[in-house]
């Protein structure tokens, strides 16, 4: 019963944000492109990526990183929200950039790709949306290949008391607006299967931060 209740709270919660970032879908570019555009550049920059890569972006919403990446990768977007993933297909038939690339509507916490299917992945403002955070970090770590990037940009609970205070008092209104205040660093560092390279603020105030994490060789 335990189980099954915990799959109906994680179903509604999934639900529940396909509802509102398809409501955010008309804005949403006019309320978070230039305020978080320096952790998309910073994001795609630090993949490293080279002619060929096989890329996976999961969180991909409106698109607003596509016209960042190089012609010569393969890129794959994901997003739980079809009004957002067609505010994205609006931007690839714009910008007639970036020819390889698909985008499909799905939950992150249950990727229906292949095992080390990708050589990248970026994973921008979403950890801090999922239910469950553990599994999609999981999935990520499932489909990127042995020795590959992955980028995660995010807000992480303060280490400042002050600050940390003052998100955990906002967090149940921030829940119902479609993310976490508080989600720990730790649910993304601490992880056997990656090694961190590298970890900066970004963006306004430094309030979010840029992990880029390796797979080891033997996962």
């Amino acid at each position: 019963m335990k189980i099954y209740a915990t799959k109906r709270r994680e179903d509604f919660h999934s639900r529940w944000m396909e509802r509102i970032y398809s409501t955010y879908s008309d804005y949403y570019d006019l309320i978070f492109d230039r305020i978080l555009k320096q952790g998309r550049e910073e994001g795609v920059r630090a993949l490293e990526i080279r002619e060929g890569d096989r890329i996976l972006e999961v969180g991909i919403g409106t698109g607003l990183s596509i016209p960042l990446y190089p012609n010569d990768c393969f890129l794959f977007g994901i997003d739980i929200s079809e009004e957002m993933l067609r505010k994205a297909r609006e931007k690839i038939i714009k910008s007639k950039k970036l020819m390889n690339i698909s985008l499909k509507k799905m939950d992150a916490s249950a990727l229906s790709f292949e095992d080390c299917s990708f050589d990248k992945v970026l994973v921008p403002y979403l950890i801090s949306v999922v239910p469950d955070p553990d599994r999609v970090v999981l999935e990520i770590n499932r489909v990127c290949k042995p020795g590959g990037i992955v980028v995660f940009v995010n807000h992480f609970h303060s280490s400042n008391p002050f600050m940390a205070m003052f998100e955990k008092t906002l967090s149940p209104v921030s829940r119902y607006l479609g993310f976490r205040l508080d989600l720990p660093v730790e649910s993304v560092l601490e992880r056997d299967f990656f090694e961190i390279e590298r970890m900066e603020r970004v963006n306004l105030f430094g309030l979010w931060n840029l992990i880029k994490l390796r797979k080891k060789m033997d996962q």
